[in-house]
């Protein structure tokens, strides 16, 4: 009975990923994921990447992030990171390492050797099928970017991360507010309607 269930739910998501038009649109354009049109979505309200940005994509993997932004920055720096292999990409520097670790984050500074402009992150737990168990450890993931741009972003830099809207929402709010000038949500057309996804785009460091 579970492997039957567990084939209906795999053939219904085929179905619906055949459906959807940012799918086919990815495919199309040759990006490595629908999560590319999130990107150019957010850029294009809130226009924070630059021609000479130094950026980190945190949870990169397939790349879809990083491919849109290696197409606008020319003369600044990226840099990738995820626990999961990613093609390389051109202009695109790549660490396969657990962002969550010290050791991690000391060889993101080593690349940079300068404070970050940019920081994204479409990172988020593996599902468990509990949606409120998986909304706290998405929204734990997001807490430990916003702490750790606290020591590496620009003081003008943004950073852009996915949160989902249930518990833990309003802890992840009052982190960032507490600690940006400007906090704002944001939920791209292109997430599915049924996603409780929405990203947080904070910029301009308080004085700490």
């Amino acid at each position: 009975m579970k492997k039957t269930k567990r084939a209906k739910k795999s053939r219904t998501w085929v179905i619906k990923q055949h459906r959807d038009q940012f799918f086919k649109k990815a495919k199309v354009l040759g990006y490595k994921s629908r999560a590319a049109f999130k990107l150019i979505e957010l850029n294009k309200k809130f226009n924070f990447i630059k021609k000479n940005s130094y950026l980190l994509d945190i949870g990169s993997t397939p790349g879809g992030w990083s491919q849109i932004a290696s197409k606008i920055i020319t003369n600044g720096k990226i840099l990738a990171v995820d626990i999961t292999p990613m093609e390389k990409i051109d202009n695109v520097i790549f660490l396969n390492n657990d962002f969550l670790e010290k050791e991690t984050q000391k060889k993101i500074l080593n690349v940079f050797n300068a404070k970050i402009d940019i920081i994204i992150s479409d990172m988020a737990e593996n599902t468990t099928g509990n949606k409120s168990v998986d909304s706290i450890r998405t929204n734990n993931l997001c807490s430990e970017v916003i702490n750790f741009s606290l020591k590496m972003l620009n003081p003008k830099g943004t950073l852009v991360c996915k949160l989902f809207m249930g518990e833990d929402f309003l802890e992840v709010k009052n982190l960032a507010k507490n600690n940006f000038k400007k906090v704002d949500f944001f939920k791209p057309e292109s997430s599915r309607n049924e996603s409780k996804e929405t990203y947080i785009i904070c910029s301009a460091l308080k004085a700490l």
